[in-house]
């Protein structure tokens, strides 16, 4: 129950919309079902100037007095016949005009409450996703986090809209039908009632049937897909195994699996629609066989009311049938909500304290104090690792592999906390600073550089929405970008496309140069920034990144040990732990891990 209360939630800021399409679908019910109704003025006239007896009743005065205080009131039902047939004409076209309108406001309005809960819950989910720490995005594929932002959304928007209102709708259909029924017979009312519970036993398994198959239906296309998939991705491993034939019988035994499958699914839903006819028929046949006889042996129902009363039975139909099909169709969204919540109540784990202040920049330096870091209990990546970074100075971490140089980094931003131990700024713990300020005060070049698919100019100003053109063009002349820029179609209002595929390697590392020089940050990351680069593109970027290093906190990682030789302090990382630190010339004197890489980078 909590569930669907905290499902229903999501109506709450749309409660007006969603109100006044409750009432256009109690409106559209009405004038649907009273358009029949009008029938039986319009067939009583029609039989009563043909000579026939169109006032015969069993309920005398019931039915009578609904049309005389509805249609009565502008038409002269006991006057001119053909006047009396012109004037109810007339009355059903208003009604079909109106209940059309109506109908169109329900639609619109129901669209706009749909609409709008699914932006609520999209802008709701992404926003805690850019909250949640890296941790979590490590431990969900990003796979997941697209489905449940697009798929899953979109599934409980058809549960909390959708089916919902169109279940409203319905039963309005429903309550309207039955009211007019009962109004005209009660007791043919009751007849028509034998047939709906035999309808809803029959619909019951055949939609459990329905829904296992189009489950394995589905379950079949993606495995089709995922082969597809497997396969061209592998295609050198296939054509260099000469492996054609085998995945070929593969495919082929899941194609014809989908094939077997999906036709087992159509022909029990091919079975549904003669199953409903039927039954309709069954139904009919029984209020015709009961109607007639209160019409022709009792004489206690008129024979328009009869004729009305048909085409009324025959729109209860529709609205059983959906409604027996309710829990099946509103599953898909139940789950949907759950993954959504799934996300919803992952847990922030790195937030600000209660007195956090600004981050100002480094003063005297960056204190690394025994640093312990799990991602897993029990399961230390860094142990006891103690440095210290004097404000100003280029520290580069190098160390193999696996060694845990990235995650010394990744903490100084605070993308984690350490298990144990600290990371002080000028003697405060990073902690006790605003994370948003923090990461505000640091520049990262990496040689993965990220970026967007938008604008040149965009792409340098990330994250700086006030830097003015002028700003952006003086980061780019100073990361030597502004020639090429200029060179490009639109200069800085080109677009890079997909993470910057229209540009060289060299151009996008320079793009990131004018983006870290346009935010000048007092501490700077450089993660190989330079060892994906062929030897000129290197040469150009090394020369940016002079400009970029001056009168900052600089961390150096870095594999090519050709590029650290003006750091002016090395931390040498091993298994987790500091093993070596000091100048090249000391560590290259000392010995020890530090040495032995050099000397197989250059052997």
């Amino acid at each position: 129950m909590a569930g669907w209360r905290r499902i229903l939630s999501y109506l709450g800021p749309h409660r007006g919309v969603l109100l006044l399409a409750a009432l256009a679908s109690v409106a559209y019910a009405a004038l649907d079902a009273f358009s029949i109704v009008v029938l039986i003025p319009f067939l009583g006239t029609v039989f009563s100037a043909a000579g026939g007896s169109g006032n015969a009743s069993a309920e005398p005065g019931r039915i009578d007095r609904v049309l005389d205080f509805t249609i009565g009131r502008f038409v002269d039902l006991d006057g001119d016949p053909q006047a009396a047939v012109a004037g109810i004409i007339v009355f059903i076209l208003v009604l079909v005009v109106l209940k059309n309108a109506v109908d169109f406001a329900r639609s619109w309005l129901s669209a706009r409450v749909e609409q709008g809960v699914t932006r609520d819950l999209r802008n709701e989910v992404y926003g805690h996703l850019l909250e949640l720490d890296l941790a979590f995005f490590g431990r969900v594929r990003t796979g997941q986090i697209v489905s449940r932002l697009t798929h899953d959304v979109e599934q409980l928007r058809t549960l909390v809209t959708a089916e919902l209102i169109r279940a409203l709708s319905w039963a309005l259909v429903f309550t309207a039908t039955l009211y007019w029924m009962l109004v005209v017979s009660a007791r043919l009312t009751l007849a028509a009632f034998i047939v709906v519970p035999l309808t809803m036993v029959i619909w019951g398994p055949l939609i459990r049937r329905l829904r296992r198959g189009d489950r394995e239906v589905l379950d079949m296309a993606g495995e089709v897909s995922s082969h597809i998939q497997e396969t061209v991705s592998g295609i050198r491993m296939v054509k260099s195994a000469a492996a054609e034939p085998h995945e070929r019988g593969r495919f082929l035994k899941l194609t014809t699996g989908y094939f077997e499958t999906f036709l087992r699914t159509v022909r029990l839903r091919a079975l549904a629609g003669p199953i409903t006819e039927i039954l309709v028929a069954l139904g009919t046949g029984a209020l015709l066989w009961y109607g007639a006889r209160m019409v022709v042996v009792e004489g206690s129902l008129s024979g328009e009311a009869f004729v009305g009363f048909i085409f009324l039975s025959t729109k209860l139909y529709a609205p059983v049938k959906y409604l027996s099909k309710l829990p099946t169709l509103i599953q898909p969204g139940l789950v949907g909500a759950e993954r959504i919540f799934e996300f919803l109540d992952a847990p922030a784990g790195i937030r600000d304290r209660k007195r956090a202040r600004p981050f100002n920049g480094v003063r005297a330096g960056i204190r690394y104090r025994a640093v312990r870091m799990e991602y897993r209990p029990g399961e230390p990546v860094l142990q006891d690792v103690d440095f210290f970074v004097p404000a100003g100075a280029v520290v580069a971490l190098v160390g193999p592999s696996g060694a845990g140089k990235t995650t010394i980094v990744d903490l100084l931003a605070r993308f984690y906390d350490p298990t144990a131990g600290a990371i002080e700024f000028d003697g405060t713990d990073i902690r006790d600073l605003r994370i948003a300020s923090l990461r505000g005060g640091l520049g990262v070049v990496s040689q993965e550089t990220v970026l967007f698919h938008d604008t040149v100019r965009a792409n340098i100003a990330y994250g700086r929405d006030d830097a003015t053109p002028e700003q952006v063009e003086a980061a780019a002349r100073t990361a030597h970008a502004h020639d090429f820029v200029m060179n490009l179609p639109d200069g800085y209002d080109t677009v890079v496309g997909e993470r910057g595929t229209t540009l060289s390697g060299g151009q996008r590392q320079r793009i990131a140069i004018a983006r870290a020089v346009l935010r000048d940050p007092p501490v700077l990351v450089l993660d190989e920034a330079t060892s994906a680069l062929d030897t000129e593109s290197e040469r150009v970027v090394q020369e940016a990144m002079e400009a970029l290093l001056a009168g900052r906190t600089v961390f150096v990682i870095a594999h090519r040990l050709s590029t650290i030789r003006r750091a002016d302090r090395i931390v040498v990382v091993d298994g987790g732990r500091i093993v070596q630190q000091g100048t090249h010339a000391e560590l290259m004197e000392e010995g020890g891990l530090y040495r032995r890489l050099r000397e197989l980078q250059f052997r």
